[in-house]
């Protein structure tokens, strides 16, 4: 169990993806370009065999904005994406229904 106030450390916004792209010899992840409003930024994911880069394309989803930046596979990962793992052990983005604008806090 984490308190309520550690709870609100964590930045949850809305996020746009404005392309995702394959990182050569890494067959499980994408490098995604996304709009948070006031800036852009870029995230390592392993969702690949997920979805394709045409269905990621113009999705708003949930990221956690303050995480640490990481090097995965070389590339910086500026923030993390939310996904949970169905029946049947595939990745479903946590996305957001209607039409939020990029930066958007999540609360």
């Amino acid at each position: 169990m984490i308190s309520f106030q550690d709870w609100q450390k964590a930045e949850l916004k809305v996020a746009k993806i404005l392309a995702a792209e394959d990182i050569p010899g890494k067959d499980k992840l994408y490098k995604i370009k996304i709009d948070l409003g006031s800036e852009q930024r870029q995230i390592v994911a392993g969702i690949r065999a997920f979805y394709t880069k045409e269905e990621l394309e113009g999705k708003n989803l949930i990221v956690v904005a303050n995480l640490e930046p990481a090097k995965i596979a070389g590339i910086e990962s500026q923030a993390m994406l939310l996904a949970a793992k169905d029946s049947e052990g595939k990745y479903k983005l946590v996305t957001i229904d209607g039409s939020v604008e990029p930066g958007t806090k999540v609360e």
